[in-house]
C-alpha cells in the first residue's frame, strides 16, 4: 500500500526501512546529526526532521530542537531526491537545495545518506 510523501506514515516507514538496513547502519556508525528539512509545496511549507544517533535514524513530521543544519527545497526537488533522480550534491550545486547551519556536518553524513536510495528502493510512495 502506497504512503503519501511527507506524511506521518511515510516518515515512519522510512525510519523503519533505514533502521533495518545493515548498509545504512554501518555507514551511519557513531555519527550524530539533527537535520531539519523544509519543503515548499503548493499548499505551503511541510517540515520534517532526520535525526541520527547511535547508528539509528529517527524521522518525524514537524520541527526538531537545535538542528545542526536546515535544508530547504521546493516540492519537485524533494520528489526528485526521494526518487533518486537527483543527488543532494547536484541539487545543492545547482541552487535547488539551500543549506543553513553546519554544512561540514552534512558532508560527513554523505556515506550514510548515500545508502538511502538502496534502503528505500522498495518503499511504495505516492507523490
Amino acid at each position: 500500500m502506497a504512503v503519501n510523501f511527507l506524511s506521518e506514515e511515510w516518515a515512519a516507514q522510512v525510519q523503519d526501512k533505514l533502521n533495518s538496513n545493515d548498509s545504512f547502519k554501518s555507514a551511519a556508525g557513531s555519527q550524530t546529526a539533527k537535520i531539519q528539512q523544509v519543503v515548499t509545496t503548493p499548499d505551503g511549507e511541510k517540515k520534517y526532521f532526520f535525526e541520527l544517533s547511535g547508528g539509528e535514524a529517527k524521522l518525524g513530521i514537524g520541527e526538531i530542537d537545535g538542528p545542526d543544519a536546515t535544508i530547504s527545497q521546493d516540492y519537485d526537488t524533494a520528489v526528485a531526491l526521494s526518487k533518486n533522480e537527483l543527488t543532494g550534491t547536484s541539487a545543492y550545486m545547482s541552487g535547488k537545495l539551500r543549506v543553513s547551519g553546519d554544512l561540514m556536518k552534512l558532508m560527513q553524513l554523505q556515506g550514510a545518506l548515500g545508502q538511502l536510495p538502496a534502503a528505500l528502493a522498495d518503499l511504495d510512495v505516492e507523490y
